[in-house]
């Protein structure tokens, strides 16, 4: 019978010690970004935005933001159509009609237009405009980017038409680019004075492909006379309005006629983004060719920060998994920071440390957490890396176990406590709550010290400096051991009312 009951005892405690082993060990969780939870922990973003539905199994994706046009001291129209309400970003013009159609399928900024194939958008100058007024231009740019769907002959993308009168006659006047043949064509009828031939036109040898954006861009420089079409910054056709035709020749100017609007895809069919007028020739250079025209991202890339997000006391993050596309010569990069309060952080405090998705992490814990991610697109600025979806995986020590038995007895004015050790071996200490209604331990008169109160690693304790005759209710929660911070259950709920009877003789 004593080998039993040995044999017994032996394997409570062996059973008992493997419970406090594994209570003992933190326990594994993960806190996601992205995906279905959204991206609502994102703090801010600069060059980066959260694309619709355009991740990975569906899911809003952060990516880098298509670069947009600003508009400059020289600019007399901007239409970037980055929203459904279409205004000119200069001021200079109002739109009188619209039936383009807004679209998110843009290469700049946060939208494009869509046109049908019939009506489109007019706009009408003020005085300030260039086409706003009649009389002398001087040096322009007419600049906008196009996907069309068949580019088919006889597609209007511009029109302006007017009239340029005098005392004796009257001259019908007309701006237009439309497709011919596979090729935007430029008209430009009466508009030079006195150029010898009354029509100018200009075409592109490249043959425009359907499906495909492509900048176009028609300029006229005052100083040299030059009339230039280019295409993606690249010089398609020119030609030198003079008297004679002839460059270092006498130069025409542009004279526009009545006021009259400015009508865009009036027969088109396909999108259109960043519509511009400036009164200045185009840029030329071969660093406007090849940095400020195609790329369709910020070459410098762009990065989103996080709130510091509240996981728990004494977290340790082990790892991040992410779920994202990174086009060949792409790149995003990570970086993580902890600490137990998020007061006083600034860009550089706690300090930023890199990290890489899927490898393990150390020494990064604490309350909070903050992640940033760095975006860059390739080398010609013409592809983004998406993400998805962000998974941080982290230990999170265990709140300890109450104690399994509580007794409360009354004194005279006072109300001593005992309890059984917490059998969580992760318990460091306890701490008392006391109140005067069941469930609401809000106690604040014991001499001891307001509810609950830190008694150590004690199991008995008299509080004093109670009402005698008041029911006052209790209960106990062991902390833990690693961190007092951790704070467990309750324990179930004891009374005691103290009384005068009970003074000790």
């Amino acid at each position: 019978m004593k080998i039993k009951r040995a044999l017994l005892k032996k394997l409570f405690f062996s059973l008992q010690f493997s419970a406090f082993t594994l209570l003992a060990f933190s326990t594994p969780k993960t806190l996601i970004l992205g995906g279905d939870a959204g991206w609502g922990e994102v703090a801010s973003m600069n060059g980066v935005s959260v694309g619709r539905k355009n991740g990975q199994f569906g899911y809003d994706a952060i990516e880098l933001s298509t670069r947009t046009l600003n508009t400059a001291s020289s600019t007399d129209l901007l239409l970037t159509f980055d929203e459904d309400n279409v205004y000119d970003a200069a001021g200079n013009y109002e739109v009188i009609k619209n039936d383009l159609i807004h679209t998110s399928d843009s290469v700049k900024g946060d939208g494009a237009a869509m046109s049908r194939g019939s009506e489109g958008l007019i706009v009408s100058g003020k005085k300030s405009a260039l086409f706003g007024h009649d009389g002398l231009m001087g040096s322009f740019s007419i600049e906008f980017w196009l996907c069309p769907a068949l580019a088919e002959n006889g597609e209007m993308v511009l029109s302006w038409r007017s009239s340029l009168n005098d005392d004796v006659h009257s001259e019908y006047q007309m701006i237009s680019a439309s497709f011919y043949k596979n090729h935007l064509e430029w008209v430009f009828k009466n508009i030079f004075i006195p150029y010898h031939a009354h029509e100018i036109h200009l075409s592109g040898f490249n043959t425009v492909i359907p499906n495909k954006w492509a900048r176009h861009t028609i300029s006229f420089d005052e100083e040299s006379g030059l009339l230039e079409y280019l295409v993606d910054g690249r010089t398609e056709s020119l030609i030198f309005v003079t008297k004679n035709g002839h460059e270092n020749d006498t130069i025409c100017y542009p004279v526009l006629g009545v006021k009259a609007g400015i009508e865009l895809c009036p027969d088109y069919m396909g999108k259109i983004d960043n519509f511009k007028i400036s009164r200045e020739a185009a840029n030329r250079s071969k660093k406007d060719i090849l940095l400020s025209g195609n790329e369709k991202y910020r070459m410098s890339g762009g990065k989103f920060v996080t709130k510091p997000i509240l996981i728990s006391h004494s977290a340790e993050i082990e790892q991040v998994d992410t779920l994202m596309s990174v086009p060949s010569q792409t790149d995003i990069r990570f970086y993580i920071r902890s600490g137990d309060n998020c007061y006083g952080w600034n860009e550089n405090y706690p300090a930023w440390k890199e990290i890489v998705p899927g490898e393990k992490i150390s020494g990064i814990k604490g309350l909070y957490f903050q992640i940033s991610a760095e975006f860059l697109p390739d080398g010609n600025g013409l592809q983004t890396p998406r993400l998805s979806e962000i998974a941080v995986r982290y230990d999170e020590q265990p709140e300890p176990l109450p104690p399994f038995k509580i007794t409360a007895d009354a004194g005279d004015g006072s109300v001593t406590l005992n309890w059984s050790y917490s059998v969580d071996d992760n318990a460091g200490g306890y701490y008392v709550y006391y109140g005067n209604r069941p469930g609401e331990y809000l106690g604040r008169m014991a001499v001891q010290g307001n509810s609950p109160v830190n008694v150590g690693k004690a199991t008995s304790v008299t509080l004093t400096g109670l009402e005698n005759g008041r029911i006052y209710y209790f209960a106990v929660s062991a902390y833990s051991r690693i961190d007092g911070r951790i704070n467990g259950s309750l324990s179930k709920e004891v009374y005691a009312r103290p009384s005068s009877r009970l003074a000790k003789k």
